[in-house]
Protein backbone atom coordinates (compact mmCIF):
# COMPACT_ATOMS: atom_id res chain seq x y z
CA UNK A 1 0.00 0.00 0.00
CA UNK A 2 1.42 3.68 -0.71
CA UNK A 3 2.82 5.39 2.07
CA UNK A 4 1.67 8.70 0.69
CA UNK A 5 -1.48 10.18 -0.74
CA UNK A 6 -2.19 9.07 -4.48
CA UNK A 7 -2.24 11.65 -6.82
CA UNK A 8 -5.78 10.74 -8.59
CA UNK A 9 -6.89 12.55 -12.19
CA UNK A 10 -10.29 12.56 -13.58
CA UNK A 11 -10.75 12.94 -17.34
CA UNK A 12 -14.32 14.33 -18.10
CA UNK A 13 -15.35 15.75 -15.26
CA UNK A 14 -18.39 17.95 -15.79
CA UNK A 15 -20.23 14.92 -16.50
CA UNK A 16 -22.69 12.96 -13.90
CA UNK A 17 -20.16 10.48 -13.85
CA UNK A 18 -16.96 12.51 -13.23
CA UNK A 19 -19.19 14.57 -10.86
CA UNK A 20 -20.41 11.23 -8.41
CA UNK A 21 -16.16 10.86 -9.22
CA UNK A 22 -15.24 13.35 -7.54
CA UNK A 23 -17.85 13.51 -4.63
CA UNK A 24 -16.93 10.37 -3.56
CA UNK A 25 -13.09 10.33 -3.90
CA UNK A 26 -13.68 13.18 -1.38
CA UNK A 27 -14.11 11.11 1.42
CA UNK A 28 -11.29 8.56 0.06
CA UNK A 29 -8.99 8.63 2.74
CA UNK A 30 -6.17 7.67 1.14
CA UNK A 31 -6.17 10.09 -2.69
CA UNK A 32 -5.87 13.25 -3.49
CA UNK A 33 -7.47 14.66 -6.85
CA UNK A 34 -4.99 16.40 -8.35
CA UNK A 35 -6.63 17.25 -11.64
CA UNK A 36 -9.78 17.68 -13.40
CA UNK A 37 -9.92 17.81 -17.09
CA UNK A 38 -13.19 19.04 -19.08
CA UNK A 39 -13.16 20.18 -22.81
CA UNK A 40 -15.92 22.69 -23.26
CA UNK A 41 -15.63 23.69 -19.70
CA UNK A 42 -11.73 24.26 -19.64
CA UNK A 43 -10.66 27.07 -17.74
CA UNK A 44 -14.09 27.27 -15.30
CA UNK A 45 -14.16 26.46 -11.65
CA UNK A 46 -15.11 22.95 -10.71
CA UNK A 47 -17.59 24.35 -7.94
CA UNK A 48 -18.71 26.59 -11.16
CA UNK A 49 -19.85 23.02 -13.41
CA UNK A 50 -20.92 21.41 -9.91
CA UNK A 51 -22.07 24.08 -7.46
CA UNK A 52 -22.91 20.89 -4.84
CA UNK A 53 -18.48 20.11 -4.87
CA UNK A 54 -17.66 23.61 -4.15
CA UNK A 55 -16.91 22.93 -0.26
CA UNK A 56 -15.19 19.99 -1.08
CA UNK A 57 -13.21 21.54 -4.53
CA UNK A 58 -13.32 25.22 -3.85
CA UNK A 59 -10.26 25.91 -5.97
CA UNK A 60 -9.96 22.83 -8.48
CA UNK A 61 -9.66 24.54 -12.24
CA UNK A 62 -10.94 22.56 -14.93
CA UNK A 63 -8.13 22.04 -17.37
CA UNK A 64 -8.20 20.52 -21.12
CA UNK A 65 -6.63 17.04 -21.15
CA UNK A 66 -3.09 17.01 -21.94
CA UNK A 67 -1.98 13.50 -21.72
CA UNK A 68 1.56 14.24 -21.74
CA UNK A 69 1.49 16.35 -18.53
CA UNK A 70 -1.47 14.48 -17.08
CA UNK A 71 0.99 11.26 -16.45
CA UNK A 72 3.59 13.71 -14.29
CA UNK A 73 0.10 15.44 -12.05
CA UNK A 74 -1.49 11.92 -11.40
CA UNK A 75 -0.51 8.69 -10.14
CA UNK A 76 -3.88 6.85 -10.81
CA UNK A 77 -6.60 8.44 -13.72
CA UNK A 78 -9.83 8.13 -14.11
CA UNK A 79 -11.28 8.09 -17.79
CA UNK A 80 -15.24 9.40 -17.96
CA UNK A 81 -15.00 10.32 -21.56
CA UNK A 82 -18.27 9.36 -24.40
CA UNK A 83 -18.19 6.24 -25.89
CA UNK A 84 -14.69 6.31 -28.65
CA UNK A 85 -13.17 8.80 -27.10
CA UNK A 86 -11.24 6.90 -24.11
CA UNK A 87 -9.51 5.09 -26.67
CA UNK A 88 -5.76 6.86 -27.46
CA UNK A 89 -5.53 8.78 -24.50
CA UNK A 90 -6.25 5.92 -22.36
CA UNK A 91 -3.12 3.61 -24.23
CA UNK A 92 -1.01 7.09 -23.79
CA UNK A 93 -1.28 6.38 -20.17
CA UNK A 94 -0.84 2.78 -20.42
CA UNK A 95 2.31 3.08 -22.62
CA UNK A 96 3.67 5.41 -19.70
CA UNK A 97 2.82 2.64 -16.79
CA UNK A 98 -0.02 5.16 -15.22
CA UNK A 99 -2.50 2.94 -13.92
CA UNK A 100 -6.39 3.48 -15.42
CA UNK A 101 -9.59 2.76 -14.75
CA UNK A 102 -12.06 3.70 -18.23
CA UNK A 103 -15.73 4.26 -17.58
CA UNK A 104 -16.69 4.06 -21.47
CA UNK A 105 -17.17 1.27 -23.50
CA UNK A 106 -13.76 1.57 -25.16
CA UNK A 107 -12.15 -1.26 -23.89
CA UNK A 108 -14.71 -3.65 -22.23
CA UNK A 109 -15.14 -5.70 -25.47
CA UNK A 110 -11.98 -7.97 -26.22
CA UNK A 111 -13.35 -8.74 -29.49
CA UNK A 112 -12.71 -5.22 -31.75
CA UNK A 113 -15.08 -6.71 -34.34
CA UNK A 114 -17.88 -6.53 -31.92
CA UNK A 115 -16.66 -3.50 -30.60
CA UNK A 116 -16.90 -1.86 -34.45
CA UNK A 117 -20.27 -3.52 -35.20
CA UNK A 118 -22.18 -2.20 -32.34
CA UNK A 119 -20.41 1.00 -31.51
CA UNK A 120 -19.86 1.75 -35.55
CA UNK A 121 -16.44 2.95 -35.60
CA UNK A 122 -12.72 1.68 -35.50
CA UNK A 123 -10.88 0.28 -32.67
CA UNK A 124 -7.59 2.13 -33.10
CA UNK A 125 -5.81 0.43 -29.93
CA UNK A 126 -6.97 -3.60 -30.48
CA UNK A 127 -3.52 -4.91 -28.90
CA UNK A 128 -4.97 -3.83 -25.44
CA UNK A 129 -7.87 -5.40 -25.60
CA UNK A 130 -6.82 -8.78 -23.69
CA UNK A 131 -4.76 -6.55 -21.30
CA UNK A 132 -7.89 -4.71 -19.95
CA UNK A 133 -9.80 -6.56 -17.15
CA UNK A 134 -13.67 -6.12 -16.75
CA UNK A 135 -14.48 -4.33 -13.90
CA UNK A 136 -16.36 -6.13 -12.02
CA UNK A 137 -14.88 -6.93 -8.71
CA UNK A 138 -17.28 -9.83 -7.23
CA UNK A 139 -16.29 -11.65 -10.49
CA UNK A 140 -12.72 -10.69 -11.26
CA UNK A 141 -11.51 -9.26 -8.33
CA UNK A 142 -7.85 -11.36 -8.50
CA UNK A 143 -7.60 -9.81 -11.93
CA UNK A 144 -8.13 -6.27 -11.12
CA UNK A 145 -5.67 -6.36 -8.36
CA UNK A 146 -3.26 -7.15 -10.58
CA UNK A 147 -4.44 -5.26 -13.67
CA UNK A 148 -3.01 -1.74 -14.99
CA UNK A 149 -5.95 -1.44 -17.20
CA UNK A 150 -9.52 -1.65 -16.00
CA UNK A 151 -12.74 -1.16 -18.39
CA UNK A 152 -15.63 -0.24 -15.94
CA UNK A 153 -18.66 -2.50 -16.89
CA UNK A 154 -21.83 0.06 -18.15
CA UNK A 155 -24.62 -0.03 -15.64
CA UNK A 156 -27.03 -2.14 -16.80
CA UNK A 157 -24.32 -4.86 -17.67
CA UNK A 158 -23.70 -4.32 -13.71
CA UNK A 159 -27.27 -5.44 -12.77
CA UNK A 160 -27.42 -7.85 -15.15
CA UNK A 161 -24.63 -9.94 -14.63
CA UNK A 162 -24.74 -10.16 -10.94
CA UNK A 163 -28.21 -10.75 -11.04
CA UNK A 164 -27.59 -14.19 -13.34
CA UNK A 165 -23.96 -15.01 -12.50
CA UNK A 166 -24.56 -17.67 -9.60
CA UNK A 167 -26.88 -19.32 -11.28
CA UNK A 168 -24.87 -20.02 -14.64
CA UNK A 169 -21.73 -20.95 -12.25
CA UNK A 170 -23.91 -23.80 -10.83
CA UNK A 171 -25.20 -24.67 -13.79
CA UNK A 172 -28.98 -24.25 -12.78
CA UNK A 173 -30.40 -22.56 -15.75
CA UNK A 174 -30.95 -23.57 -19.54
CA UNK A 175 -29.18 -21.33 -21.74
CA UNK A 176 -29.92 -23.01 -25.34
CA UNK A 177 -32.56 -20.19 -26.01
CA UNK A 178 -32.18 -16.69 -25.07
CA UNK A 179 -32.13 -14.90 -21.25
CA UNK A 180 -35.00 -12.73 -20.75
CA UNK A 181 -33.44 -9.09 -19.12
CA UNK A 182 -36.10 -6.29 -18.91
CA UNK A 183 -34.10 -3.43 -17.19
CA UNK A 184 -34.79 0.18 -16.40
CA UNK A 185 -32.85 3.28 -15.54
CA UNK A 186 -33.08 6.84 -14.49
CA UNK A 187 -32.80 9.89 -16.78
CA UNK A 188 -29.01 10.36 -15.54
CA UNK A 189 -27.52 7.07 -17.14
CA UNK A 190 -28.34 9.22 -20.22
CA UNK A 191 -25.43 11.46 -19.89
CA UNK A 192 -25.92 15.21 -19.23
CA UNK A 193 -26.53 16.30 -22.79
CA UNK A 194 -29.70 17.58 -23.84
CA UNK A 195 -31.58 15.58 -25.82
CA UNK A 196 -35.36 15.91 -26.99
CA UNK A 197 -36.55 12.72 -24.83
CA UNK A 198 -34.73 13.57 -21.82
CA UNK A 199 -36.81 17.03 -21.43
CA UNK A 200 -39.08 16.84 -18.22
CA UNK A 201 -42.33 17.11 -19.95
CA UNK A 202 -41.18 13.96 -22.61
CA UNK A 203 -40.13 11.66 -20.01
CA UNK A 204 -42.28 12.26 -17.13
CA UNK A 205 -45.13 10.31 -16.01
CA UNK A 206 -44.47 7.64 -18.65
CA UNK A 207 -41.83 5.01 -19.14
CA UNK A 208 -40.57 4.11 -22.95
CA UNK A 209 -38.71 1.14 -24.33
CA UNK A 210 -35.69 2.18 -26.02
CA UNK A 211 -33.03 0.54 -28.44
CA UNK A 212 -35.03 -2.51 -28.74
CA UNK A 213 -32.75 -5.84 -29.11
CA UNK A 214 -30.02 -3.36 -29.88
CA UNK A 215 -28.81 -2.32 -27.27
CA UNK A 216 -24.99 -1.55 -26.79
CA UNK A 217 -24.83 -3.04 -23.63
CA UNK A 218 -26.06 -6.58 -25.08
CA UNK A 219 -22.70 -7.61 -26.24
CA UNK A 220 -20.98 -6.76 -22.26
CA UNK A 221 -23.62 -8.35 -21.15
CA UNK A 222 -22.93 -11.67 -23.22
CA UNK A 223 -19.09 -11.85 -23.04
CA UNK A 224 -19.71 -11.63 -19.10
CA UNK A 225 -22.09 -14.44 -18.76
CA UNK A 226 -20.45 -16.83 -20.92
CA UNK A 227 -17.29 -16.40 -19.92
CA UNK A 228 -19.06 -17.71 -16.36
CA UNK A 229 -21.03 -20.38 -18.04
CA UNK A 230 -17.90 -21.49 -19.99
CA UNK A 231 -16.33 -22.44 -16.20
CA UNK A 232 -18.62 -25.21 -15.66
CA UNK A 233 -19.91 -26.08 -19.87
CA UNK A 234 -16.21 -25.11 -21.45
CA UNK A 235 -18.44 -24.83 -25.01
CA UNK A 236 -21.20 -22.52 -23.73
CA UNK A 237 -22.35 -19.34 -25.03
CA UNK A 238 -24.94 -17.07 -23.99
CA UNK A 239 -27.21 -15.02 -25.46
CA UNK A 240 -29.70 -12.56 -23.99
CA UNK A 241 -33.01 -10.61 -25.18
CA UNK A 242 -32.18 -7.57 -23.47
CA UNK A 243 -34.81 -4.80 -23.19
CA UNK A 244 -34.26 -1.34 -21.64
CA UNK A 245 -36.40 1.09 -20.56
CA UNK A 246 -35.88 4.80 -19.04
CA UNK A 247 -38.34 5.82 -16.36
CA UNK A 248 -38.82 9.16 -14.93
CA UNK A 249 -36.44 8.82 -11.49
CA UNK A 250 -32.81 10.92 -11.71
CA UNK A 251 -30.71 7.79 -10.85
CA UNK A 252 -30.97 3.95 -10.42
CA UNK A 253 -31.35 0.76 -11.98
CA UNK A 254 -34.18 -1.53 -11.81
CA UNK A 255 -33.58 -5.05 -13.48
CA UNK A 256 -35.64 -8.37 -13.77
CA UNK A 257 -34.36 -11.30 -15.15
CA UNK A 258 -36.31 -14.46 -16.29
CA UNK A 259 -34.79 -17.82 -17.02
CA UNK A 260 -35.76 -21.00 -17.17
CA UNK A 261 -34.61 -24.15 -14.55
CA UNK A 262 -32.91 -26.94 -15.30
CA UNK A 263 -34.62 -29.06 -11.85
CA UNK A 264 -36.95 -27.60 -9.56
CA UNK A 265 -35.83 -25.78 -6.97
CA UNK A 266 -37.55 -23.84 -4.20
CA UNK A 267 -37.49 -19.85 -3.74
CA UNK A 268 -35.56 -20.69 -0.24
CA UNK A 269 -32.73 -22.75 -1.83
CA UNK A 270 -31.85 -20.13 -4.87
CA UNK A 271 -31.68 -17.77 -2.29
CA UNK A 272 -29.29 -20.24 -0.08
CA UNK A 273 -27.11 -20.21 -3.57
CA UNK A 274 -27.02 -16.57 -4.21
CA UNK A 275 -25.83 -16.08 -0.59
CA UNK A 276 -23.31 -18.87 -0.21
CA UNK A 277 -21.62 -17.49 -3.85
CA UNK A 278 -21.72 -13.88 -2.90
CA UNK A 279 -20.46 -14.52 1.20
CA UNK A 280 -17.78 -11.89 1.69
CA UNK A 281 -18.85 -9.25 -1.14
CA UNK A 282 -19.93 -6.32 1.07
CA UNK A 283 -21.68 -4.60 -1.41
CA UNK A 284 -23.80 -7.60 -2.61
CA UNK A 285 -27.24 -7.51 -0.57
CA UNK A 286 -29.17 -10.82 -0.69
CA UNK A 287 -33.17 -10.24 0.45
CA UNK A 288 -35.07 -12.42 0.98
CA UNK A 289 -38.28 -10.33 0.49
CA UNK A 290 -38.52 -9.15 -3.54
CA UNK A 291 -40.10 -6.01 -2.54
CA UNK A 292 -37.59 -4.36 -0.85
CA UNK A 293 -35.35 -4.60 -3.74
CA UNK A 294 -35.50 -1.19 -5.36
CA UNK A 295 -33.64 1.82 -6.32
CA UNK A 296 -34.51 3.79 -3.76
CA UNK A 297 -32.75 1.43 -1.36
CA UNK A 298 -29.66 2.37 -2.85
CA UNK A 299 -29.86 5.66 -4.26
CA UNK A 300 -26.34 7.25 -3.73
CA UNK A 301 -24.72 3.91 -2.18
CA UNK A 302 -22.01 1.20 -4.00
CA UNK A 303 -24.44 -1.66 -3.00
CA UNK A 304 -26.25 -3.94 -5.22
CA UNK A 305 -29.27 -5.40 -3.93
CA UNK A 306 -30.34 -8.85 -5.30
CA UNK A 307 -33.45 -11.39 -5.17
CA UNK A 308 -34.42 -14.40 -6.49
CA UNK A 309 -37.64 -16.47 -6.66
CA UNK A 310 -38.49 -19.62 -8.30
CA UNK A 311 -41.99 -19.64 -9.88
CA UNK A 312 -42.27 -23.46 -9.30
CA UNK A 313 -45.96 -23.47 -11.82
CA UNK A 314 -43.83 -22.52 -15.01
CA UNK A 315 -40.25 -24.09 -14.17
CA UNK A 316 -38.88 -20.70 -14.33
CA UNK A 317 -36.20 -18.21 -12.30
CA UNK A 318 -37.20 -14.70 -11.62
CA UNK A 319 -34.39 -12.36 -10.40
CA UNK A 320 -34.42 -8.75 -9.62
CA UNK A 321 -31.12 -6.56 -8.81
CA UNK A 322 -31.13 -2.53 -7.59
CA UNK A 323 -28.06 0.02 -8.02
CA UNK A 324 -27.49 3.30 -8.48
CA UNK A 325 -26.86 3.79 -11.49
CA UNK A 326 -24.04 5.97 -11.07
CA UNK A 327 -22.75 4.57 -7.76
CA UNK A 328 -22.20 0.61 -8.15
CA UNK A 329 -22.80 1.34 -12.13
CA UNK A 330 -20.34 3.46 -12.80
CA UNK A 331 -18.05 5.98 -10.33
CA UNK A 332 -18.37 3.79 -7.15
CA UNK A 333 -17.46 0.65 -8.93
CA UNK A 334 -14.56 2.95 -10.29
CA UNK A 335 -13.17 3.17 -6.84
CA UNK A 336 -13.44 -0.24 -5.89
CA UNK A 337 -11.79 -1.26 -8.69
CA UNK A 338 -8.76 1.63 -8.21
CA UNK A 339 -8.69 0.28 -4.25
CA UNK A 340 -7.95 -3.27 -5.03
CA UNK A 341 -5.05 -2.36 -7.95
CA UNK A 342 -3.98 -0.15 -5.42
CA UNK A 343 -4.16 -1.84 -2.41
CA UNK A 344 -6.57 0.06 -0.57
CA UNK A 345 -9.12 -1.48 1.28
CA UNK A 346 -11.50 -2.74 -1.11
CA UNK A 347 -14.54 -0.91 0.70
CA UNK A 348 -12.33 2.21 1.17
CA UNK A 349 -14.40 5.92 0.42
CA UNK A 350 -17.62 3.67 -0.09
CA UNK A 351 -18.65 2.69 2.55
CA UNK A 352 -21.69 4.87 3.11
CA UNK A 353 -25.48 3.47 3.24
CA UNK A 354 -27.89 4.77 0.49
CA UNK A 355 -29.83 8.19 0.77
CA UNK A 356 -33.34 7.61 2.17
CA UNK A 357 -36.08 8.95 1.95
Amino acid sequence: MPHTRLRVAVVGASGYTGGELLRLLARHPSITVTTVTAEKSAGALLSSVFPHLASLYPHHQLESLEVSTLRHQADFVFFALPHTKSMDPVAQCIQAKTPVVDLSADYRLRDHILYETWYHTSHTQTSLLNQAVYGLPEVHRESIRQALLVAAPGCYPTAAILQLAPLLAHRLIAIDFPLTIDAKSGISGAGRTATLRYHFPEAHDSVSAYNIGKHRHTPEIEQELTQIARETIPTATVTVQFTPHLVPMSRGIFSTAYVRMRSSLSTTQLQEVYREYYHGNRFIRVQSDPTVVTPRHVQGSNYCDISVVADERTGTIISVAALDNLVKGAAGQAIQCMNLMMGFPEEAGLIDAGIFP
